[in-house]
């Protein structure tokens, strides 16, 4: 007799932007009861889904990106996992979709190219001359409020 669908089953893929695709078969899914307010149906319901997705074993990154992931996401890795928690909707679907939508804006954020480095600019002649001459005029200010009076 086979055994019913499962949702392990129906793992599809995950594309991370135009950079690689996630195979289904490299994510993992545990599904929970969720916490907090929602009467019988939360007793009842495992709507609340915990994606990981083992980024260092993963073949499908290329090195040099999957240096620069592990990095960046290093404190919310655990042996090179990184594992998302979904329930804030009352439905399992919709909470997979949230968990791989916040699974893939990581995986983004942390690839990103570092920005360029700055280079340093020194002040010109201009506007050198004008911080001196605004320095003259308030220290002029100041000096006016000395406590001389002719008597």
């Amino acid at each position: 007799m086979p055994h019913p669908a499962t949702l392990d089953d129906v793992a599809e893929d995950v594309p991370v932007g135009s950079r690689f695709v996630i195979p289904g078969v490299e994510l993992r899914e545990r599904f929970s009861r969720s916490s907090g307010p929602g009467g019988q149906g939360v007793n009842t319901t495992d709507s609340r889904v915990e994606l990981s997705y083992d980024i260092a074993a993963s073949e499908v990154i290329p090195p040099a990106l999957k240096d620069r992931i592990c990095a960046r996401l290093g404190n919310r890795l655990v042996d090179g996992v990184l594992t998302i928690a979904a329930s804030e909707h009352r439905s399992q679907l919709m909470n997979r979709d949230a968990a791989r939508e916040r699974l893939v804006d990581q995986l983004l954020k942390a690839a990103a190219a570092p920005p360029p480095k700055r280079r340093p600019t020194k002040p010109s002649r201009g506007s050198k001359e004008r911080r001196l001459a605004a320095k003259k005029r308030r220290g002029e200010v100041k000096r006016g409020r000395g406590g001389r009076f002719d008597d």
